[in-house]
């Protein structure tokens, strides 16, 4: 990686030097006319692949119409996609805004005005995990707890108690008569691929019921069918009050949503919460548009289907090349690979041979296709890893 970006681009990224000019379905296209397979999927967020013909439709469409009208009028549209998405899901409303991390702002806003509303302002602070990330705002980063985001931003926002992921007792230690909820990711994507446990989950909202807290879930990575369902919620059988949306619910075009209960959103009334892009009418009918392919029969069960083959295949590799790769974690099309090498050397690797894939934490590297991948491209995807390890096993075998 370099940080050879654009001389005007603030270089707050560590860019590869690879551009695309085009992509198709799992395809990318680079400006050097190389074709890239994308396990990337711009980090879960291009759930239907590139220059999906539906997605192109509805944007087309919407283009000739309506760019934006902002929320002090009504949304039509908007209204049947927050219908949709609550007919889907646990929520009574849904806000809409531009990204993860203000899904997550309006989670935290939601929660603490829930209590305030009932006369209890005090009761403010949010218990987090050890291994999150739920955005780059000042709030989130609080939330998220990682030194190495939060080094120079000054004193982090008060209010938010992390603690290891998957210990109860500490959780129950970690209540307090400031405490007004828990969040949590049902799966850790930039923290490495870890899940919580269907137990764990369940034991949260046991106590929060019996503590009087709402239990919001960050569903960013893990939301619009990338473990398998629509929402890795609904697999755990463990319903949240309040949760997260964003990354592949508009396809590739920026759109998040904070979906909470009528009760857990009781405090929420005009003029607590807005957003002028919000909800605008690209956007909605991106997402719309996404909804209507991933609600036709058989769409999860393809999910399903691919996710069990590319664990089985990412399995054998493993058995091959155990001094490069040692696990396979993840449900449905959000998958770790933990290396036995360092995970930005089996990142590049792969990308030499032409098969992109990302990062997280705990040395884990992530592949995260398009939901509408086939079984040739995953057959196709696992060569690509092969070649990758054999490739870093005579280096190492050089090295020593």
């Amino acid at each position: 990686m370099t940080n050879s970006a654009a001389p005007h681009l603030l270089p707050v990224f560590a860019r590869s030097d690879l551009g695309f000019e085009r992509g198709e379905g799992c395809w990318l296209i680079g400006t050097n006319g190389e074709r890239y397979l994308d396990f990337t999927s711009g980090v879960a967020v291009n759930a239907l692949g590139h220059a999906h013909p539906a997605l192109v439709k509805a944007l087309q469409e919407q283009a000739t119409k309506l760019w934006h009208m902002s929320n002090l009028f009504q949304s039509p549209d908007g209204e049947r996609l927050a219908a949709r998405l609550c007919n889907e899901s646990f929520a009574d409303f849904v806000f809409f805004c531009n990204s993860g991390a203000e899904a997550l702002e309006c989670v935290i806003k939601i929660v603490r005005r829930y209590h305030a509303a009932k006369g209890h302002p005090d009761r403010y602070r949010m218990i987090t995990f050890e291994g999150a990330f739920h955005g780059r705002t000042l709030a989130t980063l609080a939330a998220t707890g990682s030194a190495k985001y939060l080094e120079g931003f000054g004193p982090p926002m008060e209010g938010f108690d992390q603690i290891a992921h998957g210990d109860l007792d500490a959780v129950k230690k970690a209540i307090g008569p400031q405490t007004a909820g828990i969040l949590i990711e049902p799966i850790q994507g930039e923290g490495g691929v870890r899940s919580a446990t269907p137990a764990f989950l369940k034991a949260l909202r046991q106590l929060c019921d019996e503590r009087g807290l709402l239990l919001a879930f960050d569903e960013v990575q893990t939301g619009m069918g990338r473990t398998g369902d629509l929402f890795a919620h609904r697999r755990l059988g463990v319903t949240p009050d309040v949760m997260s949306l964003a990354k592949a619910l508009g396809g590739g075009f920026p759109i998040g949503a904070c979906l909470a209960t009528a009760e857990a959103a009781s405090g929420m009334t005009p003029g607590s919460h807005g957003s002028t892009f919000g909800g605008n009418p690209l956007a909605i009918s991106a997402a719309n548009a996404v909804l209507d392919v991933m609600l036709k029969p058989g769409f999860f069960d393809h999910v399903q289907k691919m996710s069990l083959l590319l664990k089985q295949k990412l399995a054998s590799v493993i058995d091959r090349h155990p001094d490069v790769v040692s696990e396979v974690r993840g449900e449905g099309l959000l998958i770790g690979i933990k290396a036995a090498v360092p995970s930005g050397d089996l990142v590049a690797a792969l990308r030499n041979e032409k098969l992109l894939t990302v990062a997280a934490g705990d040395n884990v590297v992530r592949f995260l296709p398009p939901l509408i991948v086939t079984e040739a491209e995953i057959d196709d995807s696992v060569g690509r890893l092969e070649r990758a390890c054999t490739a870093l096993s005579g280096t190492k075998r050089a090295a020593s």
